[in-house]
Formats: structure tokens, C-alpha cells, sequence
């Protein structure tokens, strides 16, 4: 049964928005179908973590494919670290999101508290009447950390995300007190993939899916390994709980590179996202992309991306050289039986969108679709 941890349980309540958090550690069962990397050694020097960056995106090379070696079912009892936050007004009926946030970052993702929260998902998303549920993935922050290279994978996220969500719906998840009518799954970049990987396994336990910094084509993805430049975490973060095999991006001029477009932000956002970096393990670089190719959601699908997207876009995301409305359009095959799609593109950004100076009118984006489909 998931175990509410008592020590982690904190009450946090914030000014910039009429909200209540609950932070709390819950404890959950994950089973999951992993890959077996034998093939590959886990980088343990910053040298070793370039020779992986470079194998990872030579030109032709499937370093996955080459990687791997087997299956293996991995089941085990893990800690994830959370945050349910609700409107203080009723509101018992309202519809949950689950939020699920990328590579570089933890939870605090959709509740930056920088410049008083001004650039909160989650107060935005309470402002419109939904509540909130957001958690460090596996591996990351103070959720349960493990093997990166053959435990820490998009797959056992994927079913960790599941366990999180039917707690939710099933009213056993610790704090909620009332079954959320309708969830909403929301995610950022590899939390994006995630989120649908979610709808596309267990389509019945979503009600509609918002992915932010994403789009289906791959061809870019290895810009972001490359620019990256990628460090030990252990060698680069206060932090000395991630063995070696988790990676963090070098520096602020990496960081800049990997998420922000400039000059639409605040220099010091910047600094307070390098401050605040977190790893990835490199599991999940070698699971990125092992997704369905279609889901069979029937539900409302949002794709919202920044202009200027360098991971998912190549830093231009309308030049598809007609081939669609924009790169993130294209992503309308994945779905073919969603009631609606829509694909946008926020203007003057970069695939941080939380990020920039114009955060909020992404999240604008996303309520009035939502809203707009009955959620």
C-alpha cells in the first residue's frame, strides 16, 4: 500500500496566489519492463561522459540499439517526492492536473518561486480553478534515486506515472481527500514524452494531455546532447547523492544554449535556473524516444512549443518547408482518435517556456484550450 512519509510532510502557502501546498514523500510499488545496457559501460569521469555524448549522436548510429543486450523486470517500492496544491476557495469538483517536468529541472519547474512565483504554472492553473499535483521524477531531486543506467528509464517512469495517477483517481493518493472528476496530464519535454507515453499505454487514465517543449520529430534531439556538454552531477552540483552516470549540463552558457532564446528573459532567471539545475540519467537519454508511435487516446491533445525550441525544433519551429503549420503540428498522426488537437507555438521562446518573459501567456494557452474542451 503507498505509505504517507510523516517527516516530509510540510504545509507551504504562498502570497502571490490564494493557494494551499502540501508537500510530502509517498511511497509507491513501480513495476516495469526496462532495457538491459550491458553493452555499455557507465560513464564515470567527465571524459567518459563526452565519449557518451559523442557515441550518442553520431551521425547514422543507433547508440540504444547498440547498448542493449536484454530485458529485465524490475519491481520495487519507491519514494516520490510531491506537491498537491489546491485553491483556497471550494474546490472539491475541480479537475486535477498532474504535472510531470523534464530534464534539467524537478518540480519546483511549474512553482519557480523566483521574482514572488510571477512565473508559476501552478499559481496560474489555481487561478482558473484547477488543482495541482507535481513530483520529481524517479532519479531526481528527493524522490528515490537508482541505478541510471538500467533502472532509471523512461519505462519505469512511465509506470511510476501510472501508480501516481491511479492514486489520484482512486482517492488513496495522501492529501487528496476527494476523486478528482477529470485529470489532466501536463508535462515538459521528456515529461512531455512521458505524458504520452501514459495516454498511449493507459489511455483510460487520462482526460486530456497538455505537452509543453515537445514535438514528435527526433531529428534535433541530439543538439541538446551535444550542447549540453555534459558533466558528472556529482562533480558539478552541491548535491553528491547521484552516483556517476548521472549528467548535468556544464554551465550557465550550456544551460542558455539547452532552454532559453534570448534576450526574452531575465538575465538572472538564468542564474537562478543554473543554481537550480538538476541531472539526467543516462537511462533516460537511452529510453528518450523507445514510445508508441500512436496512441489511442480519444481525448483533447495540446502540443505547446517555443518559437525558438532548439531540442524539438532545431530553434525554429515553423520551418517545416511546408510540410505542415509548424514542426510541433506534425504531431496530429500521433493521434488519431483525439476528439481535438491543436498545435501551438508561443512566440519569442525558447524550450524552457516557463522560463521567458511571456511564461504566462503560455499558460493562457493552455487553460483557454483546456476550457475550451470541456476541461
Amino acid at each position: 500500500m503507498p505509505k504517507l512519509m510523516l517527516a516530509g510532510l510540510a504545509l507551504l502557502a504562498a502570497e502571490a496566489t490564494a493557494k494551499t501546498c502540501f508537500n510530502n514523500t509517498v511511497e509507491i510499488p513501480v513495476t516495469s519492463r526496462n532495457g538491459v545496457f550491458d553493452n555499455l559501460s557507465t560513464p564515470k569521469t567527465n571524459f567518459e561522459a563526452a565519449a557518451f555524448a559523442i557515441s550518442a549522436t553520431r551521425q547514422g548510429a543507433n547508440g540504444t540499439e547498440q547498448a542493449l543486450t536484454d530485458y529485465a523486470t524490475i519491481s520495487k517500492t519507491y519514494k516520490i517526492s510531491t506537491q498537491y496544491c489546491m485553491p483556497n476557495a471550494d474546490s472539491r469538483n475541480a479537475p486535477l492536473q498532474i504535472l510531470t517536468h523534464g530534464i534539467g529541472f524537478d518540480k519546483t519547474y511549474w512553482d519557480l518561486p523566483y521574482n514572488n512565483f510571477n512565473y508559476s504554472y501552478i499559481d496560474n492553473a489555481l487561478s482558473h480553478g484547477y488543482r495541482t499535483l507535481s513530483y520529481d521524477r524517479l532519479g531526481i531531486g528527493n524522490s528515490s534515486h537508482g541505478d541510471p543506467k538500467n533502472e532509471i528509464q523512461a519505462f519505469l517512469e512511465v509506470a511510476a506515472l501510472a501508480q501516481i495517477t491511479q492514486m489520484a483517481r482512486n482517492g488513496s493518493f495522501p492529501g487528496i481527500r476527494q476523486k478528482p472528476q477529470k485529470v489532466i496530464h501536463a508535462g515538459h519535454s521528456f515529461g512531455s514524452g512521458l505524458t504520452y507515453a501514459l495516454s498511449a499505454m493507459y489511455p483510460s487514465l487520462t482526460d486530456g494531455i497538455v505537452l509543453t517543449g515537445f514535438s514528435f520529430s527526433t531529428t534535433f534531439n541530439p543538439y541538446f546532447v551535444a550542447g549540453a556538454n555534459f558533466q558528472q552531477a556529482n562533480q558539478v552540483l552541491s548535491s553528491k547523492n547521484y552516483p556517476p552516470g548521472y549528467l548535468v549540463s556544464s554551465n550557465a552558457v550550456a544551460n542558455e544554449f539547452l532552454f532559453f532564446t534570448p534576450p526574452y528573459f531575465d538575465p538572472q532567471i538564468l542564474a537562478f535556473a543554473e543554481q537550480n539545475k538538476k541531472p539526467v540519467a543516462i537511462g533516460e537519454l537511452l529510453t528518450m524516444g523507445s514510445v508508441p508511435m500512436q496512441s489511442p487516446f480519444t481525448g483533447p491533445v495540446l502540443i505547446i512549443t517555443g518559437s525558438n525550441d532548439v531540442p524539438f525544433c532545431g530553434g525554429d519551429c515553423l520551418n517545416t518547408g511546408g510540410a505542415a503549420e509548424s514542426i510541433p503540428a506534425q504531431g496530429k498522426l500521433a493521434f488519431p482518435s483525439a476528439k481535438a488537437f491543436e498545435a501551438y507555438i508561443q512566440p519569442n521562446t525558447g524550450h524552457g517556456l516557463n522560463l521567458h518573459y511571456n511564461a504566462t501567456g503560455g499558460y493562457e494557452a493552455i487553460a483557454g484550450f483546456l476550457k475550451n474542451n470541456g476541461l
